[in-house]
């Protein structure tokens, strides 16, 4: 007969995904033990490997729970009755929202993948590519000239945008002088100025 999941199967999974990347974060993948994820988790090393068999499926866990969480809130927040001006401007802040408190997640999904499986790279990368291709297409969009078999920038562009997005966290303090509303108009104001001059 299976074995029915106790209540608190989720919150609990969450909590001990938190606590791992935090770990990971601080310590680097290397260093970082399961006993020490434990822990900090505030879980017994037993049930931690109950949810999470070795150290490789814990950080494959991580990077992508927060990967599908953000495609989910991409997605949520695609509105094709706005111009595409609009639509990419509300992408970026869904974006820089959505990494509000994921720190260590995204320093764990850039810095990690040398510890997974080709399997796991291939699905990570799988949903990496579907998240860089919605913000493609909205920039398509702007500006078609971009996507030419004579000189392909749109990938460029795109990557452009995200090197934006994704290296926030190095450099942005909530509470501080420019809010994450202020930035995301700001990276939206520069791609949408910037390609106009791409040729």
């Amino acid at each position: 007969m299976a074995r029915t999941r106790a209540a608190d199967f989720e919150e609990k999974q969450r909590g001990i995904l938190d606590r791992a990347a935090q770990v990971f974060a601080e310590q680097g993948m290397e260093r970082a033990s399961m006993s020490q994820i434990a822990a900090v988790a505030q879980v017994s090393k037993a049930l931690l490997y109950h949810y999470y068999p070795s150290k490789d499926a814990l950080i494959f866990a991580i990077i992508i729970t927060h990967l599908e969480e953000l495609d989910a809130k991409i997605e949520a927040a695609e509105d094709p009755a706005l111009p595409p001006p609009q639509q990419l401007r509300k992408l970026v802040g869904t974006v820089l929202e959505s990494y509000r408190g994921a720190d260590n997640q995204h320093k764990v999904q850039l810095n990690a993948t040398a510890a997974l499986s080709d399997e796991q790279k291939a699905e990570i990368t799988t949903l990496e590519r579907g998240i860089v291709k919605r913000f493609s297409v909205v920039l398509d969009q702007i500006n078609p000239g971009l996507n030419t078999c004579e000189r392909p920038l749109l990938v460029p562009v795109t990557m452009s945008l995200f090197g934006m997005m994704n290296w926030v966290y190095m450099w942005f303090k909530d509470g501080g002088r420019i809010s994450r509303e202020d930035y995301a108009d700001v990276a939206t104001t520069l791609i949408l100025e910037g390609i106009k001059a791409v040729r």
